[in-house]
């Protein structure tokens, strides 16, 4: 059965006579019956029964027109694909990301897909707060959080990447400090509290909840919670990375805003089997039927740019980063400034 074969069922279904099929289908009425009764032969069923006021389709016939109507819209919506592929993506994508997971990560990958898609024109806008996509115009949002709730069933939520905080702390405020040898331990130290919006579990933000990475072999406590304190804190995550590059205390913050730091070791991690695996990296939009080409291929671009966590690198321990601190090392270079949460 083709293709041609379907629509002229449909279209004997919709006319009622194979005259006005035929005419519907700008062809000759003795190739309408002669088709006909081509592909009733072939299938060994009589699709239509025939008087001389009208023909009507038999049960076996309905059933042929169904999946016809089925099977024709499939024909449609490939050819409407492949005709897009073909034509080089135009117009204008809106988002929203927060400022330092947009500054450092989204924005560089942002400048990438339009370099590659040059007809598109991209507009990032910066917030702390997610904005209401909808109704401020918004295509989508890069967010450190899915959303919960009543919102969950509204927008579509997509992950893009893993994210965890981590704890950490300057090589010089563990050598005059020491480092803690266990959760509970934190709460001797000074821990610099960032209080930047409401956190995504909605307590307080000097109580982290920490999970451990363990193995199969492993039976001890794998989640503690403990309320921390320090003579320190700000809703600025960047000062209070600058306080942690100073010497001044342990901090929790995502990978992906210090990957620098923890990669040239003027960070190290603190507790380095602990972690608070809350603040994923998320795409979230106003749900949609069916999304534009523009938005399909940035969602994919997006994925193929951070579903590899980038910013993992190898991290030095407390301990090595301890060992690698000979006075006669050259202080370290100034980090990177920039707004973000934790």
């Amino acid at each position: 059965m083709e293709r041609s074969d379907l629509e002229l069922v449909l279209a004997v279904r919709d006319h009622g006579s194979l005259a006005a099929a035929a005419l519907s289908l700008d062809i000759a009425p003795p190739a309408v019956t002669k088709r006909l009764a081509a592909l009733e032969a072939s299938l060994g069923q009589k699709l239509f029964q025939r008087t001389t006021r009208r023909v009507s389709p038999t049960a076996e016939g309905e059933t042929v027109c169904d999946r016809a109507i089925v099977l024709l819209q499939g024909f449609r919506d490939l050819e409407a694909e492949l005709q897009e592929r073909q034509k080089e993506p135009t117009g204008k994508i809106r988002l929203a990301a927060t400022f330092g997971f947009g500054r450092l990560w989204l924005g560089p990958a942002l400048a990438r897909f339009q370099e590659r898609y040059p007809k598109l024109e991209v507009q990032l806008q910066l917030t702390e707060q997610l904005p209401d996509l909808a109704a401020e115009g918004f295509d989508g949002a890069v967010w450190l959080w899915s959303l919960r709730g009543s919102q969950a069933a509204q927008w579509v939520s997509r992950r893009l990447a893993r994210n965890q905080r981590v704890l950490v702390a300057s090589p010089a405020y563990l050598k005059a400090h020491g480092e803690p040898q266990d959760v509970q331990a934190l709460q001797q130290h000074a821990c610099l509290i960032a209080r930047e919006n409401s956190n995504a579990a909605g307590q307080p933000f000097n109580v982290w909840q920490l999970k451990r990475e363990k193995d199969k072999r492993d039976t001890e406590r794998s989640e503690a919670r403990v309320r921390v304190n320090g003579p320190l804190t700000s809703n600025s995550g960047e000062l209070v990375r600058d306080w942690c590059l100073d010497g001044r205390g342990i901090m929790l913050r995502s990978l992906w805003d210090i990957a620098p730091q923890l990669a040239s070791g003027e960070l190290v991690r603190v507790l380095p089997s602990w972690s608070m695996p809350d603040a994923d990296i998320h795409w979230l939009a106003p749900y949609r039927a069916d999304a534009p080409r523009r938005i399909r291929l940035l969602i994919d671009f997006l994925l193929s740019q951070f579903t590899g966590e980038p910013w993992k690198v190898n991290r030095p321990s407390a301990s090595a980063g301890r060992r690698a601190l000979p006075g006669s090392h050259p202080a370290p270079s100034a980090p990177s400034r920039s707004r973000s949460r934790s």
